[in-house]
């Protein structure tokens, strides 16, 4: 049994992280921001924790995730508030955490980041290109750091029902995938503690979840 810290657990990925984990024995322990977040997130199974990511100093968020023995961050602007929102959850919010992790003694880090050929081929906003730096620049912090991180860099997010079924790999082709099945990949990586250090593409695929993340531990 795991206590998993989930910055954005209010967001679409990880509310459904917090059930999946709740089913498998696991604490899940969001992060939300607003008072009508909270009971949702309590008949998840899930323990939430009130916080606002874009107040909170690396110190008060290291006494929030005291005690847990992984960090999830799934948060992110999603386009909105323009460039200031995305650099200070997409950027700085993960820096922060970054640094709240290791004061708390906390290891283990997942990333849910962007799949680099994200919008290629289309005429991109300012804004679309500032998130895409951003993004980039989050995973060098984390990568730079000395966690056991995880970054997942998903592509394009749906809203369908998840086929338990992914492509996953270092260097992947570009493709859509629910977001059910980020959630299910991120509890898998969980329970692989094995498996760190190590960028993941991911996208819907044909092989089931379980086999496709025990072979990205062993290669």
């Amino acid at each position: 049994m795991s206590k998993v810290f989930i910055i954005g657990g209010a967001g679409n990925i990880g509310r459904r992280l917090s059930s999946l984990l709740a089913t498998q024995g696991h604490i899940a322990r969001p992060l939300f921001r607003k008072a009508e977040q909270e009971q949702p997130l309590r008949d998840r199974g899930a323990e939430p924790v009130n916080g606002d990511l874009t107040r909170l100093d690396s110190a008060a968020l290291a006494a929030l995730m005291a005690g847990s023995d992984v960090v999830v961050f799934t948060a992110g602007a999603g386009g909105k508030g323009g460039e200031e929102l995305t650099n200070a959850i997409d950027g700085e919010g993960l820096k922060t955490a970054v640094a709240a992790a290791q004061q708390a003694g906390i290891k283990r880090f997942l990333l849910v980041s962007a799949f680099p050929e994200a919008g290629r081929g289309k005429n991109l906003s300012a804004t679309f290109e500032n998130y895409m730096r951003v993004k980039k620049m989050a995973d060098v912090a984390l990568a730079q750091s000395q966690l056991d991180w995880v970054i997942v860099r998903p592509g394009t997010l749906t809203d369908e029902q998840g086929s338990g079924k992914v492509n996953a790999g270092l260097a992947i082709p570009y493709g859509d995938i629910p977001r059910e099945d980020v959630a299910a990949t991120l509890a898998e990586i969980i329970d692989r503690p094995d498996l760190n250090r190590i960028i993941i593409e991911l996208t819907s695929g044909e092989v089931a979840i379980r086999e496709a993340v025990g072979h990205l531990a062993k290669d």
